[in-house]
């Protein structure tokens, strides 16, 4: 089967299109899966440059996310059958083999019968927004129906798709954004006021936004002086989601905790990085709840850039750029 190999950590070189024996199934619980399509995230190219997940364990095949057909199944499994169309999360981290291939093997409960209304494209994209911005939304901060949210990077991989999931729970959404192209896209699914940070304050704007109360929600998919800046854009005991690992200044941090802000951290990756099989099974849930609203019209995937396999290099180029609207996929079979 066609594969693209990681052969060492480093730059867009260290991608390789080769010729790889199609993997076995290695467990009763298992499914092979011939790929159809694979998200390329940050997550992918981080890896790629350090590869510090599974550092001895090279080549590696990445893709963290994709969809397929079930081509076999393991004798134990009960959740699919051969034929099936289902998308997924699993693998793509360094250790096992990812979605960057014509055929992956991953465990049942990985994985989530794909949304009848997306193409195999659309599918493929969704699992890592979406359970991210699950996670951050609903699982960390709760968010409730009337409650106003303020999503950075709006037009971003996750926080489109996290746009759409508030507008889904009841909230009223702010997004910043750069540009007036993905300020249309944003306030196309439904937010109701976008700033863009290249010209605006958003601390201002959500101040004047909420009449200088703040707002209940902050979701951080940017890091850096956004996430300390955030802190002044939040009510008292309110609440913020990040995805990122950001030191601020001390007077940032006095500032939050004069306001009893709450932070939550999310790393979607965790559960599967310590073996957590519980919080996976629950991430597969957030893929099951998905595919309702992605079927209900309640949720939809943007797509920047669709690419064959080879060319993942250029994927890889476009994601690591980071001015892209949506996700970018590789279209495999």
């Amino acid at each position: 089967m066609k594969a693209i190999l990681m052969t060492a950590p480093g730059g867009l070189d260290v991608l390789e299109l080769a010729t790889v024996p199609e993997p076995p199934l290695p467990g009763q619980h298992e499914l092979l899966v011939g790929v159809r399509a694979a998200g390329v995230n940050p997550l992918d190219t981080k890896i790629r440059k350090q590869h510090f997940f599974y550092p001895d364990n090279l080549p590696a095949i990445l893709g963290a996310e994709g969809a397929g057909v079930v081509e076999r199944i393991g004798f134990a499994v009960t959740r699919f059958h051969p034929g099936d169309e289902i998308y997924f999360f699993s693998n793509g981290l360094g250790l096992e083999p990812g979605a960057y291939a014509e055929y992956t093997v991953i465990n049942e409960e990985h994985a989530a019968r794909k949304p009848s209304n997306l193409s195999m494209a659309e599918a493929a994209a969704a699992p890592v927004a979406l359970i991210t911005a699950w996670e951050a939304l609903v699982d960390r901060v709760a968010l409730k129906s009337g409650e106003r949210v303020l999503i950075h990077a709006g037009a971003g991989g996750v926080g489109h798709i996290a746009v759409q999931l508030a507008l889904a729970r009841g909230a009223k959404v702010a997004a910043t954004v750069s540009g007036n192209e993905k300020a249309d896209l944003v306030k196309g699914f439904g937010a109701e006021l976008l700033i863009d940070y290249r010209e605006q304050d958003f601390v201002e704007e959500a101040l004047r936004w909420t009449g200088g109360r703040g707002v209940d929600v902050v979701l951080d998919t940017v890091g850096g002086a956004t996430f300390c800046q955030s802190f002044r854009a939040v009510r008292t005991y309110g609440r913020i989601a990040t995805l990122l690992s950001t030191p601020c200044e001390l007077a940032d941090i006095n500032h939050a905790r004069l306001r009893n802000v709450s932070v939550g951290f999310v790393q979607m990756t965790a559960p599967s990085i310590l073996g957590d099989a519980e919080a996976r099974r629950a991430q597969t849930r957030i893929l099951e709840q998905g595919a309702m609203l992605f079927e209900q019209g309640k949720l939809r995937i943007l797509l920047s850039a669709v690419l064959p396999l080879e060319d993942v290099a250029a994927a890889h180029r476009i994601v690591e750029e980071g001015h892209t609207s949506g996700k970018v996929v590789l279209q495999i079979g």
